[in-house]
């Protein structure tokens, strides 16, 4: 199909949710993505942070292949080998309990926000429990996901959304302390704030947080759903700092293009929280997406994903840095291991994207003014001076 077919099929037939760039794409190789037409890019979103192995991995092809040919779905009313091998490979790579298997990250949001209430619930048997939650987040676009995500733009069109929200600023401790009541149950955050701008939690934040929780038998959730599976350097971003939450979710990377998600609860919620009839899913936890998160585990650690990520981060860090030296476009560079930002002035960040499209280098936003790069994790040195050619070309 051509081009311009696809995208005319597109618009007429797909719900116009998404104001789509003009280019299809039809294969992956590596770090580059190629389009209909022939023309070659080079990836710096991933798929927005999803493709962390790159396109076409010989292993992670033939291991779907392969269960594809055995069982795709057989539902959670049974057992299946791929879901309890990515279990053992999840919980043992986070140092947590008990894993349930969602088909999104927004699922895994709203399974955490379940979790919670139920612990809460059975420690004292109110229904009015209240949830902290960070301006500037974004967990999702589900009413429940919605309702702790901090930007009225998200939310405005839907309310009214979950009640017993209450919103705090990200990385001032003391903003959250003033939200805290006797109905608090959890405290929900992005370890590194995504779509909000790319904004690294501080260490005095997160121990601050954990700290509080554990006075007063609140439940600390970490999202890790971007963050997380290595980009920041970390197998996930929270293990940097020392913390380790009550529940953590996770998605994106899990399944490096396998629609599949995750949320992760330590002993003590585990055990107090979801039992049978509580929370259900006909797809999550199938072979297939099992199969993908069991075989993205075993390549991180054949290919030292984690360890590759710190070693290229300060070379990406540097040639970032050159360009906010070089050019007044950019006021200055965030973000943590191949989770970076770039923030712009003085222009749109959409009309740098787009030209960065026509010179064959695939880049995204964040907010209204950050230019979010979150590559595959396998970018090499040489990689890193193509996007920079690149991106000053489209300046």
């Amino acid at each position: 199909m051509k081009t311009s077919e696809c995208i005319q099929k597109s618009e007429q037939y797909l719900l116009h949710t998404y104001n789509r760039a003009p280019v299809v794409w039809e294969r992956g190789e590596g770090v580059r993505l190629y389009d209909a037409d022939g023309k070659e890019y080079l990836d710096f979103a991933a798929g927005i942070a999803v493709y962390a192995l790159g396109y076409g991995n010989p292993a992670y092809r033939e291991a779907l292949k392969d269960q594809i040919d055995k069982i795709i779905h057989t539902s959670n009313l049974y057992y299946n080998v791929p879901q309890a091998e990515a279990a053992e490979k999840l919980v043992k790579a986070s140092g947590m309990s008990k894993v349930f298997f969602t088909n999104s990250g927004t699922e895994a949001i709203e399974g955490a926000i379940k979790a919670a209430r139920k612990y809460a619930y059975l420690r004292d048997g109110s229904t009015d429990h209240e949830i902290i939650a960070m301006r500037q987040s974004f967990h999702g676009r589900s009413l429940g996901a919605l309702s702790v995500t901090g930007n009225d733009h998200y939310q405005e069109p839907f309310k009214p959304l979950i009640g017993g929200i209450r919103f705090a600023d990200f990385n001032d401790l003391d903003s959250v302390k003033a939200q805290v009541t006797d109905k608090t149950c959890a405290i929900i955050l992005e370890t590194v704030q995504g779509e909000g701008g790319i904004f690294p939690g501080t260490r005095e934040f997160l121990e601050g947080i954990r700290k509080l929780c554990d006075e007063r038998d609140i439940l600390m959730i970490l999202d890790e759903i971007q963050c997380g599976m290595g980009r920041t350097g970390s197998m996930f971003a929270w293990q940097e700092y020392g913390v380790k939450p009550d529940i953590m979710t996770c998605a994106k990377a899990l399944g490096c293009g396998i629609p599949v998600g995750a949320f992760v609860l330590n002993e003590k919620t585990a055990e107090h929280s979801l039992v049978p009839g509580d929370h259900g899913t006909t797809y999550g936890g199938n072979p297939l997406a099992c199969r993908a998160v069991s075989t993205v585990f075993d390549l991180f650690e054949s290919l030292e994903i984690v360890e590759h990520v710190r070693k290229i981060t300060p070379y990406l860090e540097q040639k970032l840095e050159g360009l906010v030296q070089k050019y007044d476009c950019f006021s200055g560079r965030r973000g943590k291991g191949l989770m970076q930002g770039l923030m712009v002035e003085g222009r749109p960040v959409g009309e740098i994207v787009g030209n960065a499209l026509k010179n064959g280098l695939v880049v995204i936003s964040a907010e209204n003014n950050v230019l979010r790069l979150v590559p595959p994790l396998i970018i090499a040195e040489k990689d890193v001076d193509e996007m920079a050619e690149k991106l000053e070309a489209s300046l």
